[in-house]
């Protein structure tokens, strides 16, 4: 017989299991036995095919045509070293693949790495004990506990639920959520009522549950497109990187073919033109850009899981740095999520916790202790944050009552209140909690010195008075109420006649004529560093947005303590937002400061919604299941690690492993260097480009010797320049970035100031270092103007390796400069990259071999040079640095005056 049409007893026997779960060993055991339970990736791309992809991308195929065409005119005019220089172009294309791959692999497994930070754990009953297991240790017959927001492990069976829902739809595709019940079943599995599926999600209730199939024996792992039919999609930031590359490499091959031409008419023989046209085409591609971008956006995505940001894929790193609004919630993100309970309202009067002295008949505690889902055990407390604050506060006040527990009406946020019916002795009461605008309404009487008064108009007004006072302390208020329960109900077995099990809708006619017990006001500190966090969103353009399920004054007193809001704020609660259309409701989200209270994770959703058609990028905080639709919605979805259900953590883009607001902001800071640095790397290395082009147009131009080979050109590009470039690629956010506002989406790599800051700056100096080599060592060995040298000409070959040198050197110094586009490198301090110097380094060793070394010699077709060519080349790297400081002085003194403009002018 099928599982699901088996009773409680049977089920639990076919499995060997108990309502006790299973022993230690005996799980040890079936986990050998069975395997982890883990869905395998069916397909994945294997990594040959990867590597190969890396010599099929356009500059590769822009590369392997160079390549063909130097053996081609090797063929047909030998003797001109054309092969050679067809080996070397292979050599860059194998290079280039292999250092890319390297970098994607590497990034890959990075992520694989990170991910597991945020492990998948499970509530089981082992050997009649409550324990949290690692899901992949998870074996059938295992007995486990599922509640409101966590992601089922396994294939299950029912044992016990309680207004259990559950969404189905990664299996089935159907997003509504599906009412289970524990009562046996005919039909088949995927129908029926009482079995929950391996990677489905609990959306409300609770469960207890019988595990009967793991891993790959589990509908979803013999559908087996959990993992393999995931594809990861380029983001904006490679697009433009491609887009880029593809613009430089066109302009490029226009350039080459163009002084090609000069060239012919210039009366140079086709095969110097050509080889001269090849030079441009090598010295102009960014062969290191694409390795580059996928190390930058690694090592960031790493940075920030040091920072306790947990990204889930390497395409959200680029977004953060664009996002220019932050919708949070208040509870654990901007506060502690360290409750306590601080004042208590009964008997019309409020006193601190401290001060409460309750009786045991006290029916305020009851409630507190037992309409609570909190426990105590293994010596420790367990459940939410405000359930444990009451459970603390009860506990000691009354001890244990040793209640039954009939029946529950979980919260949720339209609803605002929970509900158990107990069993205390011999009698059955409703205890309910919940916000005070939901508990209040619900009342017919109070309680008055323990005595049930009837409900009137004063006591409202001695009770809501009590509530905002409450409030203004930024103390979360919650409400408790009770009455007797009278009605009699049929306790047969039978789950499916236990309306309160089985239909969510009609407990909601018990939380009726309650008597009003009193307040709780639970005081949870703001964080130490959300203050500097509000400031530093500030000085960044960053606007932050607090939805909270609290109410509006205590909302409005923790923004004022932490710096969210300074003056009179827009306040909107959860009743009136509902009556907002979509116009009202962005004339008011236009204001400076808001706060939305009393909201729903849907209307949460309305407000992204809102944000993201007016054009803002926005990042939204969430860690209910109600909360998915709007983590998925946002540009950023932000999931917390240690409060939130594995929903909300599926749904989301970033992960906050300490669920603190300060959190976010080192991670947006980390999201915007991670653009800068790619546009260092883009300065960095064009520069160069420029330093190489100019010898070229020179040697066009000029009836002067060519000052720069295509293999010394190769040398820089794929050799010493490479390293400090990825270098760059590492740097940590300057000081200046959180000054900014945040960059549009659409904003591009290559702007104008980088363009000018290269052709009119760095780049002119870099070329006039390698030709004053070039033409400082022509001139000792007594050149004449117009004088061709013949191949191998020991002269020739010094002195292009003087202009190799001379742009080497000028590079250590331009890798300094383009650390920061306005900040001084004093004042970053020279030694907060160390991977700069190791790049220096290798630059250096590297060219040191080229120089001096005979195999050096023979492949770049250099010579030796004599200390003192150094000693006259290293100004110019002095002149670099120097000259771009001063660029950046001015730039400061230029930002700060219109600053000062701009503030006068306000």
């Amino acid at each position: 017989m099928k599982i699901n049409s088996l009773s409680r007893e049977d089920a639990l026997r076919s499995l060997a299991s108990s309502e006790h779960g299973l022993s230690g060993a005996e799980a040890a055991r079936r986990l050998s036995e069975n395997g982890p339970n883990e869905i395998r990736e069916t397909r994945r791309t294997p990594l040959g095919m990867k590597f190969l992809k890396q010599f099929t991308h356009f500059l590769a195929l822009l590369l392997w045509c160079g390549a063909g065409l130097s053996f081609l005119s090797d063929c047909i005019n030998p003797g001109g070293n054309m092969s050679t220089l067809g080996f070397a172009i292979i050599g860059v294309i194998v290079i280039n693949a292999v250092f890319t791959f390297i970098q994607e692999y590497r990034a890959e497994k990075a992520l694989e790495t990170l991910k597991k930070l945020l492990p998948f754990y499970v509530q089981v009953v082992r050997g009649g004990k409550d324990k949290k297991v690692h899901a992949y240790e998870i074996v059938p017959g295992d007995m486990i506990r599922l509640s409101e927001g966590d992601r089922i492990p396994a294939d299950a069976r029912l044992i016990e639920s309680c207004v259990l829902r559950v969404n189905n739809s990664s299996l089935t595709g159907e997003s509504e959520p599906l009412l289970r019940n524990h009562a046996p079943s005919q039909g088949e599995l995927l129908e029926s009522p009482n079995i929950v599926f391996a990677g489905t999600t609990v959306t409300s209730g609770s469960c207890k549950a019988l595990v009967f199939a793991t891993g790959m024996a589990t509908e979803i792992g013999r559908i087996a497109h959990l993992t393999s039919a995931v594809e990861s999609g380029l983001s904006p930031l490679q697009k433009e990187i491609i887009r880029t590359t593809r613009i430089i490499a066109f302009l490029a091959t226009v350039i080459g073919f163009i002084f090609f031409v000069i060239g012919h008419f210039m009366g140079r023989v086709f095969w110097e033109n050509f080889i001269f046209a090849i030079g441009v085409i090598v010295a102009l591609v960014p062969e290191g850009m694409l390795p580059t971008v996928t190390l930058a956006l690694a090592i960031a995505s790493q940075r920030m899981a040091k920072r306790k940001a947990l990204i889930k894929n390497l395409t959200s790193v680029e977004t953060l740095g664009c996002v220019t609004v932050i919708c949070t919630d208040k509870t654990g993100t901007l506060t502690q999520n360290n409750m306590a309970a601080s004042r208590i309202w009964a008997d019309s009067k409020m006193v601190e916790t401290k001060d409460f002295r309750p009786q045991t008949s006290d029916m305020f505690m009851k409630i507190a202790l037992v309409c609570n889902n909190a426990r105590f055990t293994d010596s420790e407390y367990q459940g939410d944050p405000t359930e444990i604050a009451l459970l603390k506060l009860a506990g000691k006040s009354i001890g244990d009552l040793g209640t039954e527990r009939i029946a529950e009406i979980p919260f949720d946020p339209d609803r605002k209140r929970m509900t158990t019916v107990n069993r205390i002795g011999d009698r059955e009461y409703i205890f309910t909690k919940g916000a005070m605008e939901s508990i209040m309404p619900a009342c017919s009487g109070f309680l008055l010195h323990g005595m049930k008064q009837r409900m009137d108009e004063t006591f409202r007004k001695q009770a809501m008075a009590a509530y905002h006072e409450l409030m203004d302390m930024g103390l979360r208020v919650l409400a408790f109420a009770y009455r007797e329960h009278e009605m009699q109900r049929a306790r047969d077995n039978h789950p499916e006649n236990d309306v309160l099990k089985s239909d969510p809708t009609s407990p909601q006619s018990i939380e009726t004529d309650l008597v009003f017990a009193g307040l709780i006001g639970l005081e949870d500190p703001p964080r130490p560093e959300v203050p500097a966090a509000i400031r530093k969103c500030h000085e960044a353009g960053i606007r932050v947005i607090m939805i909270t399920g609290d109410g509006a004054r205590t909302a409005a007193a923790i923004g004022r303590e932490i710096g969210l809001i300074k003056g009179e704020p827009v306040v909107i609660e959860g009743a009136e937002f509902t009556t907002l259309d979509d116009r009202s409701l962005r004339e008011k989200l236009s204001a400076k400061e808001v706060i939305f209270a009393r909201m729903t994770p849907k209307h949460k959703m309305r407000v992204v919604s809102v944000l993201k058609e007016d054009g803002e990028r926005v990042a939204v905080t969430g860690d209910g299941v109600n909360d998915a639709p709007a983590l998925k919605k946002a540009d950023i979805g932000i999931a917390m690690g240690i409060s939130g259900t594995d929903v909300a953590k599926e749904a989301s883009d970033m992960i906050l492993l300490d669920d603190n607001f300060a959190t976010i902001i080192n991670a947006v800071e980390e999201g915007r260097a991670v653009f800068e640095n790619i546009r260092k790397f883009i300065a960095y290395f064009f520069t160069s480009n420029v330093a190489e082009l100019v010898p070229y147009i020179t040697y066009v131009i000029f009836p002067v010797p060519l000052p720069l080979t295509i293999m010394q050109v190769l040398a820089i590009d794929l050799g010493t320049d490479l390293l400090p470039g990825l270098a760059l690629g590492a740097e940590k956010p300057t000081k200046e970035l959180m000054t900014l506002h945040p960059r549009s989406p659409q904003e591009k790599l290559l702007n104008a100031k980088i363009l000018a800051l290269v052709f009119l700056c760095l780049g002119p100096i870099e070329a006039a270092a390698g030709l004053f080599g070039f033409f400082h060592l022509l001139k000792q060995g007594g050149w004449q103007w117009g004088a061709i040298f013949p191949s191998g000409d020991i002269l020739y070959m010094q002195a292009t390796t003087a202009c190799l040198t001379g742009i080497v050197i000028a590079q250590i110094a331009n890798v300094f400069a383009c650390r920061s586009s306005s900040e001084s490198v004093f004042s970053m301090g020279f030694f907060t990259n160390r991977l700069i110097f190791a790049g220096i380094a290798f630059e250096l060793a590297l060219q040191a071999f080229i120089v001096y070394h005979p195999w050096g010699n023979t492949i770049f077709s250099t010579h030796p040079l004599s200390l003192a060519t150094w000693l006259v080349l290293i100004p110019f790297a002095f002149v670099l640095f120097f000259a771009d400081e001063t660029r950046k002085a001015v730039a400061r003194q230029t930002q700060l005056r219109r600053s000062s403009m701009s503030t006068l002018s306000r």
